[in-house]
């Protein structure tokens, strides 16, 4: 057999490894989340202040996904997630000798454009490494130990903070990016073909398609008004439990992982749902559990029946539909134009933490009344989310009668 007609065998990328260096972007949006009130007092910053550490820590996680991507074809998996490690790393040690909230968030943002890279290459250098059938093997397995992060991280967060104080978490977050830093320089080969040219004008040509598809934007901000609008609550929980409630700091991080379960759940039963369920249907129906959720916590605060028991269970049902709504959403999205899918799972990635982070800051706007404020931005984003959803869907028929009319003989 010549050299041109023998497999060239593929490269070798450690499972776990990929895992770290995925789930480290998130964990690191979550684990803090419990230490706000702590931080807020040491720093003397107000809520709304602290909040910010979180929104734009999303908003460099939105970021990053429309970056990493065509930077990686250009000059490669390895040298651009060492650099974003890099970046994770030191700007994990500024924000733990942050002088001021300031220094803080910018530290955070930062740090979420460095982390961001292993979200999005740890997936990609898994589908380089493996063929079809085992890179799905691979990155449910993988998704399985990345999803086990979110989990722990309030918990964790909690206890470093009670603990240690706040700045104990960046030191663990910078700890965690140097293990990750240097087990991918010793360990993770180049798996891609780097060299691919950036071409500007072919990227804004499919955005562009995309931006101009009402089909696309409904899935696109439905979903994110579905999803990452939690991340409203998640901001405020903490002071919520621990303000409102007057709860310790360390059970507002067994709360929040308690609801961060919501979404594993959630992701659960879409799989097995999804058999016997229409996509449109089920997302439809999960988004509709979150609203209803949303509503009754908004019930509860507006009448002063505010409680922990209230807050876990309403927030438990809205995560389960994020949880479900999530993938059906995204399906959908990148299922507009099969021939961008590329540029439609990032830009949908894109939007969909950009209205986190909108949502973050606007519940982050109530310091006054955390819960209220909260409340308010789940229940009108669950309603926009709606709207979106109908919308898309529309346009979505339409665009499938059209295709019929035209493929009639």
């Amino acid at each position: 057999m010549s050299s041109t007609e023998a497999p060239s065998p593929r490269l070798h990328a450690p499972l776990w490894l990929l895992a770290l260096v995925t789930f480290s972007g998130t964990l690191a949006m979550h684990i803090f989340v419990p230490a706000l009130p702590i931080a807020a007092k040491n720093l003397g910053a107000g809520m709304g202040a602290m909040q910010m550490t979180v929104s734009l820590y999303i908003f460099g996680l939105a970021v990053g996904q429309l970056l990493y991507g065509p930077m990686a074809d250009r000059f490669g998996r390895r040298p651009v997630l060492l650099f974003g490690l890099g970046l994770y790393s030191a700007a994990g040690l500024v924000a733990a000798l942050a002088p001021d909230v300031h220094a803080l968030i910018t530290a955070r943002l930062f740090q979420a454009i460095g982390g961001c890279a292993g979200l999005v290459l740890g997936r990609s250098i898994v589908r380089d490494t493996a063929g079809p059938q085992e890179a799905t093997r691979r990155l449910a397995l993988m998704n399985l130990m990345v999803t086990v992060g979110p989990s722990i991280a309030p918990l964790v967060g909690g206890a470093l903070a009670t603990a240690l104080g706040w700045r104990s978490i960046f030191y663990a977050l910078f700890a965690l990016g140097i293990v990750g830093l240097l087990f991918t320089w010793r360990l993770l080969p180049e798996t891609g073909t780097p060299g691919t040219r950036l071409d500007a004008s072919v990227l804004a040509r499919n955005y562009g398609q995309l931006l101009r598809s009402p089909a696309f934007l409904g899935f696109s901000i439905g979903g994110g008004c579905a999803t990452t609008s939690m991340y409203a609550f998640i901001a405020s929980a903490p002071f919520i439990f621990v303000d409102q409630l007057h709860r310790p700091a360390h059970e507002a991080g067994i709360y929040l992982a308690i609801l961060v379960s919501g979404v594993w759940l959630g992701s659960f039963l879409t799989s097995h749902l999804i058999q016997r369920v229409r996509v449109d249907s089920l997302m439809i129906r999960s988004n509709m559990l979150s609203v209803l959720s949303a509503f009754v916590l908004l019930g509860g605060v507006v009448s002063g029946h505010l409680s922990v028991p209230l807050v876990i269970g309403t927030m438990f049902l809205y995560t389960v539909g994020a949880g479900m709504a999530s993938p059906t959403a995204l399906t959908q999205a990148i299922s507009v134009n099969p021939q961008v899918i590329g540029s439609a799972s990032g830009l949908y990635g894109f939007t969909q933490m950009a209205v986190g982070a909108l949502c973050t800051a606007l519940a982050g706007m109530g310091h006054r009344n955390p819960a209220l404020a909260a409340a308010l931005v789940l229940a009108g984003a669950g309603i926009v989310a709606q709207l979106s959803f109908a919308v898309a869907l529309r346009h979505q028929k339409k665009l499938a009668g059209a295709t019929a009319t035209t493929t009639a003989p």
